[in-house]
């Protein structure tokens, strides 16, 4: 009776992985792709800035004020936004997003004042507002929490993908098309770059299901399993109205954990190519390819780390780890001396750390969050860290004008993401988050 039962729990456990590698499949390369295309379109500007501040006359501090104004309209919109897609559904709501940020990002290749520039990238940043925290969401609706930290690692994965891809393509596309029919380099990679959003806002409104109920492709078995799985996790969960995601402590203190990680994500994606520069190298497709470098090593990391985590259930130190390796890797940054192979490592450091610790983060605030506090709660969370989008680039662009090093700047961001560290480990505790 024994092997007859042991029998039956093993082929069970092979259709529940056999039905969640399909499910994975079905939805995982649509939002993947969109988050690559996503960070492409937040962070080209880095790229950009090699040749417009120069055709612009901008200033380091106007660059950096430009840069971050992303994030307040981003700031003002997520809440709204995500509330909204759980209530008329992904399909659509995505779609919207994503047409209306590649149009946006198209008009800033025709910004040629500084008030132009901060008002097309407060724009990107409302048109934007609402698709990470929205994949996150959705992933929830699909996903138990002890097989979304894998889930997470692919998504996020766009970043350092992003970055790989992003950085040849966009130094390739300024290089190659410099001055073709009258346009500037950085000016066709803003236009070139935005088509893709259009692109995969159609197909995602063609292709991607709402919810495991609307799923036309399970059968009703495994709508009922599927659907099962998260009932269950969902009673368990301790915040749950809308309301409640704003009265908790702990959302609050989430919000202070991904700020810390935020500052270290956009010191990479805004000042990378400038680091590169910095060290010596000219050739914009040459720093295009060695960006590659860091993305690649990050990617590799962080896949690894998220399904360390699945594996074991733990979330705490899966996040605190890299969050410390990435405040090493910044720190050493201020100790290159103009050297490119110093800088490459530190580079690296910086981005294995903070691209393995953004996926883990997200594992924290989904283990306690369902149901309407999830969509007020993750956006509110995203929203509020990512304000560190604003901080990043205008405070180190503001402490480089003043004192012509990029080290202040760099030594502030080690410092946000050791402070996210200690944060978790001192007051996010093992048996919230660990499941």
């Amino acid at each position: 009776m024994s092997s007859v039962s042991n029998s039956a729990e093993a082929a069970t456990e092979v259709a529940e992985e056999g039905l969640y590698r399909r499910l994975a499949w079905r939805i995982m390369p649509m939002l993947f792709i969109g988050y690559v295309i996503a960070y492409l379109d937040r962070v080209n500007i880095g790229f950009a800035k090699l040749q417009m501040m120069n055709d612009l006359k901008f200033s380091e501090t106007v660059y950096g004020i430009g840069a971050g104004v992303f994030f307040l309209g981003y700031f003002l919109f997520e809440v709204p936004s995500n509330i909204i897609l759980h209530k008329i559904g992904a399909r659509v709501w995505i779609c919207r997003v994503m047409v209306v940020w590649g149009i946006v990002s198209a008009c800033t290749a025709f910004v040629t004042e500084p008030w132009q520039f901060y008002t097309a990238r407060a724009a990107l940043g409302v048109a934007e507002a609402g698709f990470f925290p929205g994949l996150v969401l959705y992933l929830t609706y699909w996903f138990p929490s002890h097989r979304r930290g894998k889930m997470m690692a692919v998504l996020m994965a766009g970043n350092p993908v992003s970055g790989m891809i992003g950085g040849p393509l966009s130094g390739g596309i300024m290089n190659q098309l410099e001055g073709y029919r009258s346009f500037a380099g950085w000016q066709w990679m803003f236009i070139l770059e935005a088509i893709p959003a259009i692109v995969l806002g159609v197909i995602i409104f063609a292709r991607l299901e709402d919810s495991i109920a609307a799923s036309k492709w399970l059968s009703p078995s495994e709508k009922n399993y599927l659907s099962s799985q998260i009932d269950a996790e969902a009673r368990g969960k301790t915040q749950v109205s809308m309301l409640s995601s704003f009265k908790t402590w702990r959302v609050w203190l989430m919000c202070a954990i991904l700020f810390g990680i935020v500052m270290g994500s956009y010191g990479i994606g805004f000042w990378q190519p400038a680091i590169i520069k910095q060290s010596g190298v000219t050739n914009n497709f040459t720093i295009g390819l060695l960006t590659i470098i860091p993305y690649a090593l990050a990617l590799i990391c962080m896949l690894l780390n998220g399904r360390h985590a699945d594996e074991t259930h733990e979330r705490r130190w899966h996040v605190i780890l890299p969050a410390l390796v990435g405040a090493s890797g910044f720190v050493l940054l201020t100790q290159t001396g103009g050297s490119t192979l110093i800088s490459m490592v530190g580079l690296s450091l910086a981005a294995i750390g903070v691209i393995s610790a953004l996926p883990m983060f997200w594992a924290l605030p989904t283990s306690f969050l369902g149901g309407g506090a999830a969509a007020a709660g993750i956006a509110l969370i995203n929203c509020t860290g990512n304000l560190a989008g604003f901080v990043s680039p205008a405070v180190v662009g503001y402490l480089k004008t003043q004192t012509g090093t990029l080290d202040s700047g760099l030594y502030l961001i080690a410092g946000s993401l050791l402070m996210s560290a200690i944060l978790i480990l001192f007051l996010v505790p093992a048996r919230l988050v660990n499941r």
